[in-house]
C-alpha cells in the first residue's frame, strides 16, 4: 500500500470516529425533544412551557456552578406543583423508558445509575454500594413525590453535580405519571 492510500484511509477513519462520537453526543443530550428542559430562559423571562431542543441548557461542565436548591424547596421552574396533578402508573411506565438506559425498577438492579425501586420516601444517595456523586450523597434530600417532581424537571438545577445526565422533563403531567409509575412499583 503507498504512502497517501495509507493517508487516505487514516482520513476516512478519521472521518468516521467524529461522526460517531458527534452522534453518540446528540444521542446523550436528547431525551426528549418536545420536553427537555431550557432553565436559561425559563429563569430569566419566568416561562416554564415546553422548550424545544434546540433551546436545551449547556452541559453542566461547561455552565457556571448552580446554587443549590434547599433539600426541602419543591419549587419548580415552572411554577408547576405537584399536588395540581394526577399520575397515570400506565403513562408514566411508557414515559419511563426514557429511564430504562439507566435505571431499573427491580429491587437490587442498578445499571449505570441506582435501582428506583422504592425510591417514593428513600432518602438520596442511600442504595448500599453505589456509587453516587459526591452532590448527591450529601444533597439531605428525601425523594418525596414532590422532590421527584421537582427534580424530574430539571436534574441538575436540583443536585449541582450529579452524575445524572438527564436533561428533564419540561412537561408537568408527564413528571406526575412517572412519578406515579414509580410509586405503583416500589
Amino acid at each position: 500500500m503507498t504512502q497517501s492510500g495509507s493517508k487516505a484511509r487514516f482520513g476516512q477513519l478519521v472521518l468516521c470516529l467524529a461522526a460517531s462520537s458527534l452522534a453518540l453526543a446528540a444521542c446523550a443530550k436528547k431525551s426528549d425533544s418536545a420536553d427537555t428542559a431550557d432553565t436559561a430562559p425559563a429563569a430569566a423571562n419566568g416561562a416554564g412551557g415546553a422548550q424545544s431542543a434546540d433551546n436545551a441548557a449547556a452541559p453542566a461542565a461547561s455552565a457556571p456552578a448552580a446554587a443549590k436548591v434547599a433539600a426541602d424547596n419543591v419549587d419548580t421552574i415552572s411554577g408547576a406543583k405537584f399536588a395540581s396533578f394526577t399520575g397515570d402508573a400506565d403513562k408514566g411506565k411508557a414515559d419511563f423508558v426514557t429511564c430504562t438506559t439507566c435505571h431499573a425498577i427491580e429491587a437490587g438492579v442498578n445499571k449505570i445509575g441506582p435501582s428506583l425501586h422504592g425510591v417514593v420516601g428513600r432518602p438520596a444517595g442511600s442504595i448500599a454500594g453505589f456509587a453516587y456523586s459526591t452532590a448527591n450523597k450529601t444533597s439531605g434530600i428525601t425523594w418525596t413525590p414532590e422532590k421527584l417532581f421537582q427534580y424530574l424537571e430539571n436534574p441538575q438545577r436540583v443536585v449541582p453535580g450529579t452524575k445524572m445526565s438527564f436533561p428533564g422533563w419540561s412537561d408537568p403531567q408527564k413528571r406526575a405519571d412517572v412519578i406515579a409509575y414509580l410509586k405503583a412499583n416500589s
